[in-house]
């Protein structure tokens, strides 16, 4: 899925940080209203298709142009030409381009990359993700699905589908997908979650990010010296002369901050919508072919990434009536634009019957999702293998307990307490 856009918005909003009790400032374009985009986004969204909000370091605490529409958000991301996605590294020079040079933890970040640095790495990994190389993970996706699920079946009600089966499954996907051994995966997942922890300071997200990052340089240096038949190891064989080091580990690191948020908040608000609605959740438990309707629906209407990288204008150019002037960044809001009347008719209305739509969850344009193949077999397996081994699934406490993520890269739920 999209990578999650980072920057911190000054916008207060009184949320409460799950687990903690504490009040903080949240992102303006992340905050939601459980499923939905929140009031306060919808109201800004009502001044018109593009707006200036606030926000904090990672568009140098500068304010940025919030794009809601659908087409203007497919404007926005499908102009690689006007709009940049890679961050503004040193001075600008007088086209808007970057001087500095990339620093090193950007090395290999697609999202992060132009072209033409971007067509010759993307040209390298898409091979990597065609659905003829993705379906070989399948037998591999149901095995782990399957051990989940026994062992939520043999622990007994009620249980926490967040740890027991929203995170790891995702996890051990990813873990496979990228060739982590099996001794070492709990801890390179507890590193790539400790990195993806919210309400953590700069320091310690650095800390836990090297600890990732060196594990990953490490696993790199095993597979350029005898590369298996893994995602890292047909890179080094089909492309090592063409591809560093370095960028081998950024793809990786990519890898984890598109999958894991992103993968675990579809599973865990997924099944807490679908359990809202018995009559849905029938026909994705006992209609195979009724799964990959369910599944698109679902992206649209959950949207999990609240925005791709900022952009930033490398000329002046108007997006929805607005002058966007050259040198500010422009943010897309993939809900706000997922809930466009312009996309589909009654689009705050929840229906895996509709015809599928071209939602942006996965984004537009150069920098649309690489795994979004891998994302819809996963889920597309998960849901109906869940409610087929649970036909009894129900939540264990009401609906409106269920505590939402604030604060994280990715919307989702910190619990999913069920029984059956």
């Amino acid at each position: 899925m999209s990578q999650a856009a980072t920057p911190r918005a000054e916008t207060p909003a009184a949320s409460r940080a799950a687990g903690r009790g504490a009040t903080e400032p949240q992102l303006v374009y992340a905050r939601r209203d459980r499923y939905a985009p929140a009031t306060a986004l919808r109201e800004l969204a009502a001044h018109g298709p593009v707006t200036r909000v606030e926000v904090g370091p990672g568009t140098d605490g500068r304010s940025v142009w919030l794009v809601t529409g659908y087409a203007e958000v497919r404007q926005v991301l499908a102009d690689h030409v006007r709009f940049s996605t890679r961050r503004r590294f040193g001075s600008r020079t007088a086209t808007g381009r970057a001087a500095g040079v990339r620093p090193d933890p950007m090395v290999g970040q697609l999202m992060d990359y132009d072209p033409p640095e971007h067509t010759r790495l993307r040209h390298l990994l898409t091979p990597e993700f065609t659905l003829r190389r993705i379906r070989r993970l399948r037998p591999c996706i149901d095995t782990i699905v399957g051990e989940r699920l026994d062992a939520l079946a043999a622990a007994g009600p009620p249980a926490d589908l967040v740890p027991a089966f929203a995170l790891p499954v995702p996890g051990a996907v990813l873990c496979e997908l990228i060739g982590v051994p099996r001794d070492d995966r709990d801890e390179f997942l507890r590193r790539a979650h400790g990195f993806l922890a919210a309400g953590q300071g700069r320091g310690r997200r650095a800390a836990v990010g090297e600890l990732l990052s060196r594990y990953i340089a490490a696993m790199v240096e095993r597979q350029r010296r005898d590369p298996d038949d893994g995602f890292l190891g047909m890179l080094v064989r089909e492309h090592g002369d063409e591809i560093t080091d370095k960028e081998l580990r950024g793809v990786c690191v990519l890898l984890v901050l598109a999958s894991l948020d992103n993968l675990s908040g579809m599973l865990g608000l997924g099944t807490l919508l679908l359990l809202e609605h018995p009559d849905q959740l029938a026909a994705v438990r006992d209609d195979p072919g009724a799964v990959d309707g369910a599944v698109d629906e679902l992206l649209r209407h959950l949207t999990v990434p609240h925005a791709p990288t900022p952009r930033i204008a490398l000329t002046d150019v108007t997006v929805g009536g607005q002058l966007i002037k050259e040198g500010e960044y422009v943010l897309c809001s993939l809900p706000m634009a997922n809930r466009d009347p312009a996309l589909l008719s009654e689009p705050d209305r929840f229906d895996i019957t509709r015809e599928p739509a071209s939602h942006v969850t996965f984004g537009h344009g150069i920098h649309h999702c690489l795994g979004a193949p891998l994302a819809r077999m996963l889920l597309g397996v998960c849901y109906p293998a869940l409610f087929g081994r649970f036909p009894g699934l129900r939540l264990a406490e009401p609906a409106a307990t269920v505590p939402f993520r604030v604060h994280a890269l990715a919307h989702g739920v910190d619990r999913l307490p069920v029984t059956w």
